[in-house]
């Protein structure tokens, strides 16, 4: 099984999906209130795969059920610098994903690429919610 890490930078989104318990909220650096649901924190992920250039982790923080990822990469030619945070459960699972970045032009650049496909992305996160609703 890949690491949290591995995954991402393999851009395995099914394997990250994998990592996200049910009950998962994500709490995005450009939106507003936290998204709950692994549907919607596993469609934006695969968002923000599209919309990220070079990413690259550049630092971790482990202490127990929780980890911090400092990464890198470009959108829209501007370098963002941010840190993912998150705290996983006893069984495994990822429970709380927070994003932060700076500076201030990329965050503003990151929130219009990831405002303009939020349309599908929130279609993506509703097909599988149907999909594990009627699964059972």
């Amino acid at each position: 099984m890949k690491s949290f890490r591995e995954a991402i930078e393999a851009k395995d989104m099914d394997a990250v999906e994998a990592m996200l318990a049910d009950d998962v909220v994500f709490t995005s650096p450009v939106a507003f209130r936290p998204y709950p649901g692994k549907a919607i924190t596993a469609a934006i992920l695969r968002g923000v795969v599209k919309v990220f250039d070079d990413f690259r982790y550049v630092r971790e923080i482990q202490g127990g059920a929780h980890h911090a990822y400092e990464f890198v990469a470009t959108v829209d030619g501007l370098e963002i610098n941010g840190c993912d945070f998150l705290t996983w459960n006893d069984e495994g699972k990822i429970v709380d994903f927070k994003v932060m970045v700076r500076p201030l032009r990329a965050a503003e650049a990151l929130a219009a690429r990831m405002g303009a496909q939020f349309a599908s992305i929130k279609a993506e996160a509703d097909a599988f919610e149907a999909e594990a609703a009627e699964a059972g």
